[in-house]
């Protein structure tokens, strides 16, 4: 089973985007639970979150969230970010078969411009990250957020693509 983590501040409409993408994946039985990591909202997102049924810490560290997960995998994702079709059956069979992180690929449709690309260096969890909870557990530090927690992380790429988090707030 899978957990996911979010961190988020004052993203009430990216949360509900990204869990609404998510309900298909409890009801297959692939996520367990849902953490959302707060950082000083002032909006809904306690709300979005609870009605979601996931937990909401407003207070947390990295190592006691990893240590609370269901699952044995985690997925490191952003506020606004969407997982398109297939992603479901790829990660179940992936965390199946490895034991290594990985990320989803980039959407095609929704790219940035060809300047804002070069010379660029992607964001760590703009793709997600899935990683596996020792992983998490062994690395995690006091004071780390997700994407600390990401950065420099190699993994493997996934087939199924995510629009990223910052299509949604462009619009």
């Amino acid at each position: 089973m899978l957990t996911v983590l979010m961190e988020c501040r004052n993203q009430e409409s990216e949360l509900v985007q990204t869990l609404s993408i998510l309900v298909s994946a409890a009801v297959e039985g692939l996520v367990s639970d849902v953490f959302v990591l707060d950082n000083g909202s002032t909006d809904g997102s306690s709300r979005v979150a609870d009605a979601a049924g996931c937990h909401f810490h407003t207070n947390w560290n990295l190592k006691d969230v990893a240590q609370a997960a269901r699952g044995q995998w985690l997925l490191l994702i952003e506020p606004g970010a969407r997982l398109q079709s297939g992603w479901i059956e790829e990660v179940m069979e992936f965390i199946a078969l490895n034991k290594r992180a990985a990320r989803f690929a980039p959407s095609r449709t929704y790219r940035r411009p060809f300047f804002k690309r070069i010379g660029r260096n992607v964001p760590p969890l703009e793709y997600g990250l899935l990683i596996p909870k020792p992983q998490v557990l062994a690395l995690a530090q006091s004071g780390m957020n997700l994407e600390g927690l990401a950065k420099g992380q190699k993994a493997a790429s996934l087939v199924s693509e995510m629009i990223p988090a910052w299509v949604a707030k462009s619009r």
